[in-house]
């Protein structure tokens, strides 16, 4: 938790930043003589407009996270499913080759983990999804066909999300609004360090005010865009895998029981 809140801190931290740099450009050009220009209707039409984009963006990367933040629960339901199959047929139908399966359950579900944190590259995953194909056909002619169907059926969703999550981290939402975004952000903050505002000091008011509303909504829409950068430093909005590691904990619990190790 102290983590997490750390990396919060992080976008307040780095607008914060950038403001105080434009409040002192902006005493700067006060102080020499380089207030050009006039704050007219038309500058706040600017904004104005610029705030309805952010509006849009903000909108749209909310609506994608909210989705991903199922994710995980869905990909911890797939693991879960299998296991739970599988824990069956050990226990009650007494087939011996569940015992590697049950490893490999652990295993994948740790492999889940590592991928997250992009410590394992998207296809050495799939490709060990995969191969619970193969763990499967050690048990195919122990039970009924129901159950691996099942089975198969979980692999199929789990290799589906998996998927989707490597096309959401890897694809930007509308890469053309962020740099439209940034633009006006960039020329809106230059028109109001070099516009002559009376009085003085409480311009620095308003200008500090306006660019940090800005600036931070930048930040926060950059870092909301990508629900699952673990591996970045100070990304902070990620969705939890509170669900993945809550089931690689159970069952690495359930193995120990069974001298599955």
């Amino acid at each position: 938790m102290e983590k997490l809140r750390n990396k919060n801190i992080w976008i307040f931290v780095k607008a914060t930043l950038l403001v105080a740099l434009i409040i002192l450009i902006k005493f700067l050009a006060h102080v020499f003589g380089f207030e050009f220009l006039t704050i007219n209707n038309l500058f706040s039409g600017i904004i104005a407009a610029n705030v309805f984009l952010m509006g849009f963006l903000l909108s749209g990367v909310l609506s994608d996270y909210k989705e991903s933040e199922k994710i995980p629960g869905e990909i911890a339901s797939s693991i879960n499913n299998i296991y739970s199959e599988l824990i069956y047929l050990h226990d009650d139908k007494k087939i011996v080759q569940t015992k590697e399966c049950l490893l490999y359950c652990q295993q994948l579900a740790t492999s889940i983990l590592d991928w997250f944190h992009r410590k394992e590259k998207t296809t050495c995953l799939i490709a060990k999804t995969r191969h619970l194909n193969s763990l499967f056909a050690t048990i195919e002619n122990d039970t009924q066909a129901n159950y691996i169907v099942r089975l198969k059926n979980e692999m199929s969703a789990l290799s589906k999300t998996i998927i989707r999550v490597d096309t959401i981290r890897d694809t930007d939402f509308i890469s053309s609004g962020y740099q439209i975004a940034i633009s006006i952000t960039s020329l809106m903050c230059f028109g109001l360090v070099f516009s002559k505002i009376d009085p003085f000091y409480e311009s620095l008011f308003f200008v500090g005010v306006i660019s940090f509303l800005m600036i931070f909504l930048i930040l926060l829409i950059h870092d909301l865009d990508n629900p699952f950068a673990y591996d970045k430093k100070y990304s902070a909005e990620n969705v939890s895998l509170y669900p993945v590691n809550r089931v690689l904990s159970e069952m690495k619990i359930l193995n120990a029981e069974r001298d599955i190790i």
